[in-house]
């Protein structure tokens, strides 16, 4: 890809952020569409997130955000979308450096993942391990997605579980607490934890506790699937890693990033490529 002096930046912020395919994916779309445009990673710290993303932004560029960061891009957009005002995270920043307008398309991404793996059968009762930015915005998603539907959180910090319940009331998101000891039987679970970036990690789930479970999506992804799907499946249970959120959320922050219809399967291509074995 060739970058002129006129080619727009467009970045990844996060830490860690190296493991992202969020620059194949886009440069992927771009390079199809034929577009003046370049999307990198860039690693920053808590201390220099607002300093890097407001450069990018003065460049005439967009942001994606990714953890742990989703917080204080929050607090950085001057125009929030709704999702960002529910959630108090955002992933996707565009427009003037003055007054940056941010969304969550993180709901969009576990939404469409999620009806994918389900096809069709409705959720009842939804599990979410984790209590960040993502976990949130997979909440968010279950309550909307099937309404009535019971949601529980599930943290190894009690008080983190407890935040979150009390979050969930403010953002019309209906939630509890998870007990200890192996979970109750769900018909979703999403994990919305970095566990399983790391070989080695421990699964976020006890392996004793996926019969009970009917579908479990990854919002990690890795080659060959991460640990936690390769035991859902091995249990029997249909599962899925989060490279369908992955692109399901890249698509739709290409379309305010340039304002026109992202090519989906193109990007869907990019990702399915870079994490083949």
């Amino acid at each position: 890809m060739r970058v002129r002096a006129t080619t727009r930046v467009l970045a990844l912020i996060g830490d860690p952020v190296g493991h992202s395919l969020s620059p194949e994916m886009h440069n992927a779309a771009i390079a199809a569409l034929g577009l003046d445009a370049i999307y990198v990673a860039l690693r920053a710290t808590s201390g220099t997130f607002d300093t890097v993303a407001r450069g990018v932004l003065a460049a005439g560029g967009a942001l994606n955000i990714t953890v742990p960061f989703k917080g204080q891009a929050a607090e950085l957009v001057a125009v929030a979308d709704g999702s960002v005002k529910r959630t108090g995270a955002c992933n996707t920043i565009w427009g003037d450096c003055a007054r940056p307008e941010g969304d969550n398309t993180d709901i969009v991404g576990v939404r469409e993942a999620s009806r994918a793996l389900l096809s069709g059968r409705r959720v009842e009762r939804a599990l979410v391990i984790g209590t960040g930015g993502s976990a949130r915005a997979a909440a968010v998603a279950a309550t909307d997605e099937w309404p009535g539907a019971t949601v529980t959180v599930a943290s190894r910090d009690p008080e983190r579980a407890r935040e979150f319940v009390v979050w969930g009331k403010k953002a019309g998101v209906g939630c509890r607490v998870a007990g200890d000891g192996e979970f109750e039987p769900a018909d979703l679970v999403i994990n919305a934890t970095p566990l399983g970036l790391q070989a080695g990690d421990a699964l976020p789930v006890e392996r004793a506790s996926l019969g009970g479970f009917s579908a479990v999506l990854d919002l990690v992804y890795a080659k060959g699937g991460t640990a936690l799907v390769r035991a859902a499946r091995e249990a029997g249970v249909n599962a899925a890693d989060g490279r369908g959120v992955l692109v399901a959320q890249g698509a739709a922050a290409f379309a305010r990033f340039f304002g026109v219809p992202a090519p989906t399967e193109i990007m869907r291509a990019a990702v399915d490529d870079a994490l083949r074995p």
